[in-house]
């Protein structure tokens, strides 16, 4: 497909544009980014862009979102974001394998009122996966966790998201080594096969879009 042309890089400085005209963050969340910063140093790399968080709490709201799951939750940044975005009575399902940094997530999580709403399963997120009942539908999902499983969390998850529901797929631009044939690391590689699988699969409607690391969008038909 030929570019129409009509993007635009972000440097430093309009990005910081961009961010400070929109609802971006909060206090908390600006907390949670220096702990964590200053906690993990260079893994605080995983965490979510702030104007990604935004823009997952307004898919959330817009679908009208009640459940929710996420794969891959370290400290829990994403899942504030998701949580503030479901309706009364919504749940968050989140899967992970870190104790410490989840640590981290579940007292900001209080911090932010919203411990009720969300259940933590420490275990490789397949296995949480096929465990749950068949019965069990999704409404948004956020996909953020090892990238050769991107695959495997996709399927599990897509027959348990209702018609219309969302599935989120983060780092699918991977800082630009998906273009990069050089780059033939397991990761890279997942990626690159994830995102050609994702482009023909008839079973959604699917964008990608340039935020933060690249963020795909799935709605289920």
């Amino acid at each position: 497909m030929a570019s129409s042309g009509k993007f635009i890089r972000l440097d430093d400085k309009l990005h910081d544009y961009m961010l400070a005209h929109g609802h971006n963050s909060d206090s908390l969340l600006r907390e949670l980014t220096r702990e964590t910063q200053d906690k993990l140093g260079r893994h605080a790399g995983m965490q979510i862009a702030p104007e990604q968080g935004t823009f997952m709490t307004m898919l959330a709201r817009a679908i009208g979102a009640r459940r929710a799951i996420e794969v891959g939750t370290f400290t829990g940044y994403s899942a504030i974001c998701i949580a503030h975005g479901l309706g009364e009575g919504g749940t968050l399902l989140c899967c992970d394998v870190s104790e410490e940094w989840t640590a981290i997530a579940r007292r900001y999580w209080e911090k932010a009122g919203i411990a009720d709403r969300i259940t933590l399963k420490l275990a490789p997120a397949l296995e949480t996966l096929r465990a749950l009942p068949g019965a069990v539908q999704f409404d948004l999902a956020f996909i953020d966790a090892d990238k050769t499983n991107y695959r495997e969390y996709y399927e599990e998850i897509l027959c348990r998201t209702r018609v219309g529901g969302l599935i989120l797929v983060d780092n699918v631009l991977w800082d630009g080594a998906v273009l990069d044939d050089k780059d033939q690391t397991e990761d890279t590689m997942a990626i690159r096969a994830f995102n050609d699988f994702a482009v023909s699969d008839r079973r959604v409607e699917l964008v990608m879009v340039p935020i933060a690391d690249g963020l795909t969008i799935a709605r289920k038909l």
